[in-house]
C-alpha cells in the first residue's frame, strides 16, 4: 500500500477511536524484550497507555501484543473492545497480515453491530489486498481481497471505506484478469488452443471492464484462426473494433483477419 494510503488508514481509524484518553505509564522501558509484555497487573489506562506509546513510537509488533494484554487483564473494561480494534490495526502496521486477519475477525465475532465494524471489515480487506502477489503466483490471496473488499462495499456504501474499497476493487479485478491472461498465453504458446481460449474468454466474459479485454480479444481471434474457425475470429474482431476501435490490438486483429479469413463472415 502507497505511503498516501497507509495515512488515509491511520487518518480514518483515528477519527473512528476519537475521544479516547490515552495516558502513557511510566514503568516500561523501551526495551523490545519478553519482558515488555510479561504479565505485570497494570491499571487499564496505564497498560493501554503504554500500548498506544509503543505504536506511535514505531514498535508496533509490541504495541499489539501489550493491546492483547488490556484484554486479558481487564475484559470487562470499556477499554477491552478498543484494545481488540488497536491490536488489530497495530498487527497490521506490524505487517503481521494474518494475526491483524485474525484479530479483527474475533472483534467482529464479539462485537458484530459495533460502530467500529466497518473499520474491522477494512482492516481485514486492506491486510489480504496487501498481500496480493505478482500474476506468476497462485491468487488465493487476490481472491480473498475480493472478497473481502466487496463485503466492505455491500454492507457500508456510502462510508469512506466503501469508497476505497471500490477503488481498490478495480485494481484487483485487472489483477485477476492478468492472470487469466498470462495463463492463457503459456496455453496459446504450447498450442493448446482450446485451454487458451477458454482463459481469454474468461478475460472477455468476467473481466471486461479492465485493461486487458483488447488482447484477450485479440488473442481470441489468433486462437480461433489457429482452430481453424475464421468466422470465429472475424466476429471476435469485429467486437474488438466495435468496442476498442484505433487500438493497437485491433490493428494487428485487423491486419490479421485480413491475411488469413478475407471475405469471410463472422458467424
Amino acid at each position: 500500500m502507497t505511503t498516501q494510503t497507509r495515512s488515509t488508514t491511520k487518518l480514518i481509524f483515528g477519527a473512528a477511536l476519537a475521544g479516547a484518553t490515552l495516558l502513557t505509564a511510566g514503568c516500561a522501558g523501551r526495551n523490545n524484550g519478553p519482558r515488555d509484555t510479561a504479565y505485570v497487573a497494570r491499571d487499564v489506562e496505564s497498560l493501554y497507555g503504554e500500548a498506544k506509546r509503543r505504536l506511535d513510537n514505531g514498535q508496533a509488533q509490541l504495541a499489539a501484543a501489550l493491546f492483547d494484554e488490556v484484554e486479558r487483564q481487564h475484559p470487562y473494561s470499556p477499554w477491552a473492545r478498543r484494545a481488540q480494534l488497536m491490536s488489530s490495526f497495530s498487527y497490521y502496521v506490524a505487517k503481521d497480515y494474518n494475526k491483524a486477519i485474525q484479530a479483527s475477525q474475533r472483534f467482529l465475532q464479539i462485537h458484530p453491530g459495533n460502530k467500529d465494524a466497518p473499520y474491522a471489515f477494512y482492516l481485514i480487506a486492506l491486510s489480504y489486498y496487501e498481500q496480493i502477489s505478482d500474476v506468476q503466483r497462485d491468487q488465493k490471496i487476490t481472491d480473498q481481497a475480493l472478497t473481502a473488499l466487496e463485503e466492505i462495499n455491500r454492507r457500508f456504501p456510502s462510508t469512506d471505506y466503501a469508497a476505497d474499497a471500490r477503488l481498490k476493487i478495480d485494481l484487483v479485478r485487472d489483477h485477476l484478469a492478468g492472470k487469466e491472461m498470462e495463463i492463457g498465453r503459456h496455453y496459446e504458446r504450447s498450442g493448446q488452443w482450446i485451454a487458451a481460449q477458454i482463459r481469454f474468454q474468461n478475460v472477455v466474459d468476467t473481466y471486461q471492464t479492465t485493461s486487458h479485454a483488447p488482447e484477450a480479444l485479440y488473442r481470441l481471434t489468433e486462437t480461433s484462426l489457429a482452430l481453424g474457425v475464421p468466422d470465429e475470429a472475424v466476429k471476435y474482431a469485429a467486437v474488438l473494433g466495435a468496442n476498442y476501435p484505433g487500438t493497437d490490438w485491433y490493428e494487428k486483429a485487423y491486419d490479421l483477419v485480413q491475411d488469413h479469413a478475407s471475405g469471410v463472415s463472422p458467424s
